[in-house]
């Protein structure tokens, strides 16, 4: 069964290094342009006109090895793994037609605030929703109405809660990707990071899992969560998918994933945290998205309460260009920030299952 993990993984890396380069030249063609507003750092000008909507490169990437894997394995796709490509693929769809109007509309905002929430409710409540039903043997659905952290914590907070729950963290991770994609590669090396630790995760929930019963190393330990391994499926896929895309993405960056992979990287984020009940360790794992979104919130709390600014730039990465720190420098230590972050997630896990034993 592991090998679905390595499959997906592999197709996915293939399919990005060698297909991004068809999409920049599709895109270059196109004319399909990066807009660069002008408040942004001034060495950004010369990243004006590089292809975006690169997003579709691994969007199109993960799906495709997640189905080849199974393919190959003769394993079928479980509703845990549909509902998580769901909303990937429905958060991408959101951000094209917002880089689509950006660029082939020329309107520098995109879609118009109410549309582009409007997208992102209809997408986030169907996989709230949807993710409730779909019981298995044991009565797992591929999320839970209790609140997680590297398991279900005891409180169940009902349906509705959940769902306006789940919709928090999607919009949440999907902004926190978005406001990250302003450097060359950087958020796409965060994120590559964050699908290797969900490949692990996955992986270990579906050894400990609740259902394997007599084979357990830990009883007092076990995860139920309905389909482990097929997250872990999709971890790889996307881990694979982004690393080849980052090959073209990196400094300098000959294509840009725009809001069509920032917000589907968001939202499979969010996904793959609920369906492995691990809604509030995504705040460490993907503790790079936080920070970063948090210099926004205080930046813009701090400038209306005071008239002052607490960085020379928000998000945060551009505070430090202005510190003079070169773009790649920036890049580099902020996956150093990142991998941190993800480490001490992992040990938070497994200390988890470790302490009940």
């Amino acid at each position: 069964m592991m090998k679905q993990i390595l499959f997906a993984g592999v197709i996915g890396l293939f399919l990005t290094l060698v297909g991004t380069p068809l999409l920049i030249k599709l895109l270059a063609r196109k004319g399909y342009g990066q807009y660069i507003r002008d408040d942004g750092p001034r060495t950004h000008g010369s990243k004006r006109g590089t292809p975006t909507m690169g997003g579709i490169a691994f969007i199109f990437a993960t799906v495709v090895a997640y189905f080849a894997s199974k393919l190959i394995t003769g394993y079928p796709p479980s509703y845990s793994g549909l509902l998580v490509l769901g909303l990937m693929v429905g958060m991408g769809l959101v951000g094209f037609l917002d880089d689509y109007i950006k660029i082939v509309k020329r309107r520098s905002l995109g879609l118009r605030a109410k549309a582009k929430m409007a997208g992102q409710l209809i997408v986030g409540i169907s996989f709230a929703v949807l993710s409730l039903q779909f019981s298995d043997a044991r009565g797992n659905t591929p999320a839970s109405t209790k609140l997680s952290f590297i398991t279900d914590f005891g409180w169940t907070i009902g349906p509705v809660l959940f769902v306006i729950w789940a919709l928090f963290m999607i919009l949440a991770m999907s902004n926190g990707v978005n406001l990250t994609d302003g450097l060359d590669g950087l958020a796409t090396g965060a994120s590559v990071l964050v699908f290797g630790a969900y490949t692990f995760i996955g992986v270990w929930q579906f050894q400990e899992s609740c259902a394997n019963g007599e084979t357990l190393t830990n009883p007092n330990a076990c995860y139920e969560v309905r389909d482990p391994l097929d997250l872990a499926v999709i971890a790889s896929a996307l881990m694979g998918a982004c690393l080849g895309f980052l090959w073209w993405n990196t400094s300098p960056a000959k294509i840009f994933m725009g809001d069509t992979g920032s917000l589907a990287l968001g939202g499979v984020l969010a996904g793959l945290a609920i369906c492995s009940r691990t809604e509030l360790l995504i705040a460490l794992l993907g503790g790079l998205f936080v920070l970063i979104t948090m210099s926004v919130v205080i930046q813009v709390g701090s400038f209306r309460l005071t008239g002052k600014r607490v960085f020379r730039m928000a998000p945060l990465q551009h505070h430090f260009e202005l510190k003079g720190w070169s773009e790649v420098l920036v890049v580099v230590r902020f996956w150093i920030i990142q991998g941190i972050c993800v480490i001490v997630g992992l040990g938070l896990f497994y200390a988890g299952w470790a302490a009940d034993k």
